[in-house]
């Protein structure tokens, strides 16, 4: 079984890349997808979580509410800071999950925004960055109902993306046609089936 990583910056489109080598026959999870299971009701973290924040997070349907999280946790990192281990550590056990049933042919990608950023690196044999330039990620994420602010305040978070290209294994530029992307996706894929 081959581990590769697919990372890249917010708006940079991860999740278009990630269908895209599903479609081709990998199995590919995105981790902010099951972090966001985590936020239910009947999720095993719930508790911890609740305890953490406090009550004033849970929405009126039982859920955590993700944007009051944000609110919270982004004026104040060392919250943050506790909130990720919590949310990480049952991240990496979910993985540890899928990765029992999978065959040795199989090639298994995980979608994170922040390999490089938690020293995850090692996780995996490859690391895909996306790519695409701050402005067009800005756009993206803006006309996706995010405000400008809120983009701001979370790329403080994440390196800078010229620097995740540099420690890449493999850049996908995905800031041009859509089919340009797609060609770039089925030649990555074709060599790392054809990799030892």
């Amino acid at each position: 079984m081959k581990k590769v990583g697919i990372t890249g910056n917010l708006g940079c489109g991860k999740s278009t890349v990630g269908n895209m080598f599903k479609r081709l026959g990998a199995v590919v999870v995105d981790a902010d997808e099951i972090i966001r299971e985590f936020y239910k009701k009947n999720s095993p973290i719930y508790d911890k979580l609740v305890f953490l924040l406090g009550e004033e997070v849970v929405s009126e349907n039982g859920d955590i509410d993700r944007k009051k999280v944000a609110n919270i946790v982004f004026e104040n990192p060392e919250l943050l800071k506790r909130l990720e281990k919590i949310t990480h550590t049952a991240l990496y056990e979910r993985l540890r999950e899928i990765e029992k049933d999978l065959g040795k042919d199989d090639i298994f990608m995980v979608e994170a925004s922040l390999i490089f950023e938690k020293g995850t690196r090692y996780m995996y044999d490859k690391v895909i960055v996306v790519y695409a330039p701050y402005d067009t990620c800005k756009r993206r994420a803006t006309e996706k109902g995010m405000s400008p602010e809120d983009f701001e305040r979370r790329m403080r978070y994440q390196m800078d993306i010229e620097k995740k290209k540099e420690l890449a294994d493999i850049v996908i530029d995905n800031s041009g046609e859509i089919m340009n992307t797609w060609k770039q996706v089925k030649e990555v894929y074709k060599t790392l089936k054809s990799d030892p």
